[in-house]
């Protein structure tokens, strides 16, 4: 396993699901880990963390809002120092067909995913680029590569973070900071838990593994992108989905 000792990791939206998953990874590894969530509960998930003998500071905060996102980054500085990687995990889903969908439904979705991708990568950005180092994994979607019915802003919310990536790790290889992208498929977490029963079954009838993913599945690859094992590697869209798409 990778040793992440003395790292300071951002993760945005790390109270369940895939981002829990990834923040309580790199804490097995050893790093500085600060989560976020729009609640409360990330303050008793770090409690948790913490009495496990985990390094954690928890930050409320709304990635939607500039303010907040570099909040997250100060908090990260001031904690430990700086910030080494930072992890853009949150997320939210507002689907409804095109012709019912709401205009709000569209601005929640794109302000959560991308618009807050946007804001807390700036800000970290900043602190990476002094110090010439650092790594970056947005968590995007295979939906943002091959559509899918009833989730139009969410699919344009997670293309643009494909976009963003790549845009990204052009402007920052030169800093020696990479920026990568993970496209999970179905991965088992309580948002995809609780879609009804025939239309995961639907799902799995179409991925070629003949299984869903995990989050400790997306877990394991965001470590390795952040490492030095993955220095070389930049600008990049993984997908994770058992060949749901090729």
């Amino acid at each position: 396993m990778m040793d992440m000792k003395g790292k300071t990791v951002v993760v945005s939206g790390s109270t369940r699901g895939i981002g829990r998953a990834i923040a309580e990874r790199f804490c097995e590894l050893g790093a500085n880990v600060v989560i976020s969530g729009t609640t409360d509960q990330v303050h008793t998930l770090g409690e948790t963390l913490r009495g496990a003998g985990y390094i954690v500071t928890s930050v409320q905060a709304d990635m939607t809002k500039p303010d907040d996102a570099q909040r997250l980054v100060n908090a990260a500085v001031e904690a430990y120092g700086t910030v080494d990687v930072l992890v853009n995990n949150a997320g939210i889903t507002r689907d409804r067909l095109l012709i019912r969908m709401e205009e709000a439904d569209w601005d929640a979705v794109l302000d959560t995913n991308l618009k807050g991708t946007f804001l807390l990568t700036k800000a970290a950005a900043k602190v990476m680029m002094k110090k010439r180092t650092g790594s970056i994994v947005n968590i995007t979607s295979v939906v943002g590569i091959m559509g899918n019915a009833g989730q139009a802003n969410y699919a344009a919310s997670k293309a643009g973070i494909i976009g963003f990536t790549k845009s990204i790790a052009r402007e920052l290889a030169s800093r020696g900071i990479t920026c990568n992208a993970i496209a999970p498929g179905f991965i088992e977490t309580q948002m995809t838990g609780d879609l009804p029963e025939a239309v995961k079954e639907t799902y799995l009838k179409s991925i070629p593994a003949g299984r869903y993913g995990t989050p400790s599945e997306v877990a394991d690859l965001t470590v390795f992108l952040a490492s030095g094992q993955a220095a070389y590697i930049t600008g990049q869209v993984v997908q994770l989905d058992g060949g749901l798409h090729m």
